[in-house]
């Protein structure tokens, strides 16, 4: 993951996560995806209204992130659509990703404003039921 070099945070402000005031804040703009992929979703010159996020809250929105994109090639592959989760190595890292993330929220790691419980819970399931169907 990198940083907008040309995105200082703001002087004043708070954290669009968890509403934190007088606290470092950062916009994470660029890297890859939890499969590789580029990962560019503000652009400089295509971002009107920035997001500013505390050090505990940017934890939260990559965790969030692997989230999504491990939900949506869980949805392709339910579908029976080409998915990156179609090679049994990524079947496991996601299986396992998503279990550290539920880890963490039951463990109140993060402040669990954009992720829910039950919903990292039910993917896990779904996962780990394919990924076991997949070495029979």
């Amino acid at each position: 993951m990198m940083l907008d070099a040309n995105a200082a945070a703001p002087s004043a402000g708070k954290c669009d996560g968890c509403g934190a005031a007088d606290v470092p804040l950062m916009k994470i703009s660029l890297g890859h995806d939890f499969f590789g992929r580029v990962y560019d979703r503000l652009s400089p010159n295509a971002d009107v209204s920035p997001k500013w996020y505390c050090d505990a809250c940017s934890v939260e929105k990559n965790l969030q992130r692997d989230f999504r994109d491990i939900k949506g090639e869980f949805d392709k592959l339910a579908k029976g659509t080409d998915s990156a989760l179609g090679q049994a190595n990524q079947l496991e890292r996601a299986t396992l990703r998503v279990k550290e993330i539920a880890a963490m929220i039951a463990a109140n790691t993060p402040k669990q404003t954009l992720l829910k419980h039950e919903d990292v819970s039910a993917l896990a399931r779904s996962l780990e039921a394919r990924r076991s169907a997949a070495k029979h």
